[in-house]
């Protein structure tokens, strides 16, 4: 199962390279275009956008996987495992809350979303903001993965020890399983 999980997040990692070398590609073939024949792409511009917001909230739930997001990592590292685990299910609890009214915003404005069309590509904007759906459920079922690994006391010294900032090889988070 732990092997699927990574797979799956290798393709995430593989489809934020394809969005930031699209985005990249789109916005400087644009300049040129622009400097050196007075013309451009619009579809360009609008799609560079999409990418832009699809790769940070993509991005969001990788990151939030590797332990990659800022946290009060200062107060932490000073405590114990009691007292990591305590702040560790806190901090998951949170999470799950607010990828929960996330998720359910984005639901929320969905129908306001899909009626609206992109104005050069008329792409229904309900694609370029359901983004919110994917990192609300993501982070929050990595939270609750975390939370459950807590609570059964299966949390590794490892996962503590990123919790709280500590450097560690992301070789050794994948063999957690």
């Amino acid at each position: 199962m732990q092997k699927a999980v990574d797979l799956f997040y290798k393709a995430l990692e593989i489809l934020l390279i394809f969005l930031l070398s699209g985005m990249a590609i789109m916005v400087f073939g644009n300049v040129v275009l622009r400097y050196a024949f007075n013309s451009g792409l619009t579809v360009s511009d609008e799609m560079s956008r999409y990418f832009f917001v699809w790769l940070t909230f993509i991005g969001a739930v990788v990151g939030f996987r590797e332990y990659a997001h800022m946290g009060v990592e200062t107060v932490v590292s000073l405590l114990g495992r009691r007292g990591r685990i305590v702040c560790m299910a806190a901090s998951n609890l949170v999470i799950i809350a607010v990828s929960g009214i996330f998720f359910w915003g984005t639901w929320k404005q969905l129908p306001i979303n899909i009626s609206m069309s992109a104005p050069v590509t008329g792409l229904s904007m309900g694609w370029v903001y359901g983004v919110g759906f994917f990192t609300g459920a993501g982070c929050a079922i990595i939270a609750l993965e975390r939370l459950f690994r807590v609570v059964t006391g299966r949390v590794t010294e490892d996962e503590l020890a990123a919790f709280a900032g500590e450097h560690m090889s992301l070789e050794h988070l994948s063999e957690r399983g």
